[in-house]
């Protein structure tokens, strides 16, 4: 029987909203699946599956997350097709898990970034070794479909008519933009909830490779790393890695490649981990100052245009920030509580987002960069709604010590 049945099963989309409502997952978004479910939302969906009609269009959008360096374009279909994905997805990653190497940490059932900067920091000696990283340039839409579909039909060879369906995605020319039809070579479709299962299965070897050689190696998607006890190893390994993901047609991105001694830690996934330390990476912290810079003129320019108060530009940055720091707004992205909270051991980093962030809300405030702006009390920011990341963490790591004490 065909993965594509369980689409119709009412039994199997509880399984996925349980598992959903088990993770950082926002209020808002296991409230939107819920009615989806009761609303049997997805039998059009398998009816149109099982006619072998074919599917909407996927929309064309550029997209900037919290994470992101650059804007990148994503592929989104409609709602109702999205979520049928959706479940596909998480049973296709469970049906082909063992498949994947033990160095492959991302979409996988049980593994999180988290656990795999934990995986690293157990190896033993880890702290004398060298690291090389990098980052495979636009690596889901970069992926050639003329490579990755007989990789695909292998992989699901006792599953045709599941094949036969994806392959069908993967081959449609067509995308739209502004509602209009355009033809784009898109690879895996960044966006599109099985581009997760393609981007493991594209580098399973890769990962199979390193893993049989004995190779320290973790993979997140298009995030690598890998140690060696001395630079001349760590070069003999880095050249095999840039060779590997040349023969598949990637490039790699030359400004998130880098190297590190033992002296200096290393940084992974946003991560930064020297000795017993672990931190927010430099850049990471960079970005999202970037971030707060962009939207506080954003809104100092609002402020100014529509007449609008201090107070008023002051609430709608603490609303922002809030969000995509620490309450997961959306089903695709994680906040920065849910990504690092678990995981540093350190508030330094978050003190100094705590700091830059209330600096951007007194120049809103007071409309001035001047020493003036200090007048602007830290109570009149708590009054706006604002949320200290450093309280916050510690307040985590107080639950955390409850719930594992049992109390």
């Amino acid at each position: 029987m065909s993965l594509l049945n369980a689409i119709s099963q009412p039994e199997i989309w509880e399984a996925y909203y349980a598992y959903k409502c088990s993770l950082c997952c926002g209020a808002a978004e296991a409230k939107r699946l819920r009615a989806y479910i009761d609303a049997g939302a997805y039998l059009p969906v398998w009816e149109a599956i099982r006619r072998g009609e074919a599917m909407p269009l996927p929309r064309r959008a550029v997209i900037s997350k919290l994470h992101a360096e650059k804007k990148r374009v994503v592929y989104i279909y409609p709602e109702p097709e999205n979520t049928v994905f959706k479940l596909l997805t998480w049973l296709l990653l469970r049906s082909c898990d063992e498949g994947f190497a033990p160095g492959l940490w991302s979409f996988r059932p049980g593994r999180t970034a988290k656990d795999a900067i934990r995986a690293l920091r157990s190896v033993p000696g880890l702290e004398g070794m060298y690291a090389y990283k990098l980052d495979i340039s636009n690596y889901f839409n970069s992926v050639p479909p003329e490579r990755f579909l007989p990789l695909l039909e292998q992989t699901l060879a006792p599953d045709p008519a599941l094949y036969a369906f994806l392959a069908g995605l993967l081959r449609e020319p067509a995308v739209l933009e502004k509602g209009e039809p355009l033809l784009e070579q898109k690879g895996i479709m960044a966006g599109t909830p099985q581009s997760a299962f393609y981007a493991n299965l594209y580098l399973a070897e890769l990962d199979a490779e390193f893993h049989r050689r004995g190779v320290i190696y973790a993979r997140y998607s298009d995030d690598i790393i890998l140690f060696a006890s001395d630079e001349e190893e760590l070069e003999a390994h880095a050249a095999r890695l840039r060779a590997a993901l040349a023969e598949k047609g990637l490039q790699i991105n030359p400004k998130k490649e880098a190297r590190f001694s033992p002296e200096s830690g290393w940084t992974f996934l946003g991560f930064f981990c020297k000795g017993d330390r672990v931190d927010i990476a430099p850049a990471t912290l960079d970005k999202l100052k970037a971030k707060m810079r962009r939207k506080t003129r954003a809104l100092a320019r609002w402020r100014d245009r529509s007449g609008r108060s201090g107070v008023q530009a002051a609430a709608a940055f603490i609303r922002v920030f809030n969000r995509k720091l620490l309450e997961s707004p959306e089903d695709r992205e994680l906040s920065w509580s849910c990504w690092f909270f678990s995981v540093i051991n350190t508030a330094d980093s978050l003190g100094v987002i705590d700091r830059y962030a209330q600096d951007c809300l007194r120049v809103l405030i007071s409309g001035t960069r001047t020493k003036g702006r200090y007048r602007v009390r830290y109570g009149e920011l708590k009054n706006l709604g604002y949320r200290s990341l450093v309280h916050e963490y510690y307040a985590h790591q107080k639950a955390e010590a409850e719930r594992a004490a049992g109390t």
